[in-house]
Order: structure tokens, then C-alpha cells, then sequence
């Protein structure tokens, strides 16, 4: 067969499967009983229904308008009445626009303040389990079998407590109670203690973990707590996606008034499709979940949030299979 045939079949096939995708897309977005549904309203809460609605009462008042005017040009007293009763009917339709709009506002709200009391409520008893679990491993006359369980229940604990932080975490950044205190720090010294604890896990996966500083470092205003959660969640990630015998290189330099923090791998990479939700809530690229099933999809989120705050940005590059960079930007404050 013809390969310029068979090329330009396969485009046609392509073409066609887009416009079938971008079609099926838009239908969905018009259905507008299943968009109610999804948040619990009813057709006259539902702002999507609502300000199509205004669309065609808006465009049908304009036409109809004009055609009363050009009939009763003699009588603009009629015109006025129409004009005012249209404008009514606008204004009724707004009011159920903004109610359904102050209802989804209301869910969100109540949504945050439940996971701020449970992630409260939920720390105390995780901290006195690990209280005693430690305790635990630190009697004398247990067998290698007892402390490997006892091993297996604390990291269990270990993961609920920090899956716990970041839903509190969350809730700060929904409410905009983020809370974060700037001191002068050396974001150094931050690195290099994190290093510490991530060599070896990197030393267990055969991952060459780096680090390169350059020597005109100054002091940022950063939240201490915030940048070290931030740094953890990039240098965890670049750990835990890099395959074995693979490199993980963090940088630190300045570059005119801002410090930029730089940790590039050549892991699993971030498909391209799924470049665009990184930092969304609870998202985690589709690649990622044969290589790690455990995640929330938080972390990004929060360091963004945490970063934006400092007044700083974060992004990133990455192609799927070859490695990615993640990089943040501080200011330095005189």
C-alpha cells in the first residue's frame, strides 16, 4: 500500500476522532441537567443554565425591542414599558444567578471549615500512636518479627499523619489562613539538612542525589516551616519518579533580585497532557501511578500556594521518559 496513502489515512482518522472529542466536549458542557446535578441544584439555582439563559432572554429583548420601536414610533411610552419589563426580568434572572453562585460559595466554605475540624480532631490521635509505637520499639526482649510489624505500623502512621498536614494545609490555602511568619533564613543550610534525611532513600534506590550552591547566597524572608515543606515535596518527588541508577541535582544561585532554587532528575517525566493540571488539588499524572501508587496529589498544590505567598513563582519543564526540572524563585528583601 501507498505509505503516503497510509499516512494521510491515518491524519484523516485523527482529524476526524479530534472533532468527534471536541464535539462530544461541548455537548457535555451544554448539558446543563447533568451540570446541576453534579453540584445538587436545581435548574433555577444552576449558574450555567442561568446565564444562558440570560444570553437568549438578553439577544430575544434586543430584536423584539427594536421591532416595537419601529412599530410604535408614535407611542415611546409603549417602548418604555417594554424596555422596563425586560430589564425586570433581567434583573430576576440575575438575582437566581447570584443565589446559585452564594449557594456553591456556601458548600465550599462548609466543605473547608469540616476539613480544617477533622484534620484537628484527626493529629492528636496519630501523635499519641507514634508516641507509643516508639516507646514500644524501644523495649528490650523483642523479636526481629515484632519490631519489623511494629516498623510496618509506624510508617502506616507516618503516612496518615502527613496525608492528615496536607488536607490542613489545604484548608489554610481555601480560607487564606496560610498563616506564614517570614524570618531571615539561609535557604543553605535549609538544603543541605534536608539532604541529610533524603540520602538514604536515594542511596537505597542507587540515585545520585547533588548539590551545587553557588557563593553570593544572601539571606531570604521566608516562612521557615513553609519553604522546608515546599523543598521536601520537590525533592521527594525527584527521589521517588527517578528509576534506578538515575541523578537527582538541586541547585542554588541568585539571579538579579531573586534567589532561584532549581531540583532537576531524569525520572519518569510529566506527560505533556497532564502538564497543564500539575498543580491542581488531588491530581497526579497518569505515568506516575505503575511507578508509585502512593500520593495525594498535594503536594504540589501546597508548594505553590506557599511559594505565591512568599511572593516568589514556581514552574517547571519535563518531557515524559527523560527527566524533569522543577524550579521556585524567592525575593531577596533588603
Amino acid at each position: 500500500m501507498n505509505k503516503t496513502y497510509v499516512i494521510g489515512l491515518k491524519f484523516y482518522l485523527w482529524y476526524n476522532n479530534s472533532k468527534s472529542m471536541a464535539f462530544k466536549k461541548i455537548l457535555q458542557q451544554l448539558n446543563f441537567v447533568k451540570q446541576c446535578r453534579k453540584y445538587h441544584l436545581s435548574l433555577w439555582q444552576c449558574p450555567s443554565f442561568l446565564v444562558v439563559l440570560i444570553g437568549v432572554i438578553t439577544i430575544s429583548a434586543m430584536l423584539g425591542t427594536f421591532l416595537m420601536a419601529t412599530k410604535y414610533t408614535n407611542q415611546p411610552e409603549i417602548v418604555a414599558l417594554i424596555v422596563i419589563g425586560v430589564t425586570t426580568a433581567l434583573t430576576i434572572i440575575n438575582y437566581f444567578v447570584i443565589q446559585g453562585f452564594e449557594r456553591l460559595a456556601e458548600a465550599n466554605q462548609l466543605k473547608s471549615e469540616f476539613v480544617n475540624i477533622a484534620s484537628h480532631q484527626l493529629r492528636t490521635p496519630l501523635t499519641s500512636i507514634k508516641w507509643v509505637i516508639n516507646l514500644m520499639m524501644k523495649t528490650e526482649g523483642l523479636t526481629e518479627e515484632q519490631l519489623e510489624k511494629l516498623k510496618t505500623i509506624k510508617e502506616s502512621n507516618q503516612r496518615m499523619t502527613d496525608l492528615v498536614n496536607d488536607l490542613l494545609n489545604v484548608s489554610r490555602v481555601e480560607q487564606g489562613k496560610l498563616g506564614l511568619r517570614p524570618e531571615k533564613i539561609s535557604l543553605k543550610e535549609v538544603i543541605q539538612d534536608l539532604i541529610k534525611d533524603y540520602l538514604p532513600l536515594a542511596k537505597a534506590s542507587n540515585i545520585k542525589l547533588s548539590l551545587e550552591i553557588a557563593q553570593d547566597i544572601p539571606l531570604v524572608s521566608v516562612d521557615p516551616q513553609g519553604i522546608k515543606v515546599v523543598l521536601q515535596n520537590l525533592i521527594d518527588n525527584a527521589v521517588r519518579y527517578t528509576k534506578n541508577k538515575g541523578q537527582v541535582k538541586i541547585s542554588l544561585e541568585r539571579k538579579k533580585r531573586v534567589i532561584r532554587c532549581q531540583i532537576q532528575d531524569n525520572g519518569v517525566g510529566i506527560p505533556l497532557e497532564d502538564q497543564g493540571k500539575i498543580f491542581q488539588k488531588f491530581f497526579r499524572s497518569r505515568n506516575i501511578m505503575k511507578y508509585q501508587t502512593q500520593g495525594t496529589g498535594l503536594g504540589l498544590f501546597i508548594s505553590k500556594s506557599i511559594i505565591e505567598a512568599s511572593g516568589g513563582r514556581i514552574g517547571f519543564k519535563s518531557q515524559e521518559d527523560k527527566g524533569t526540572v522543577f524550579w521556585f524563585e524567592i525575593p531577596i528583601k533588603q
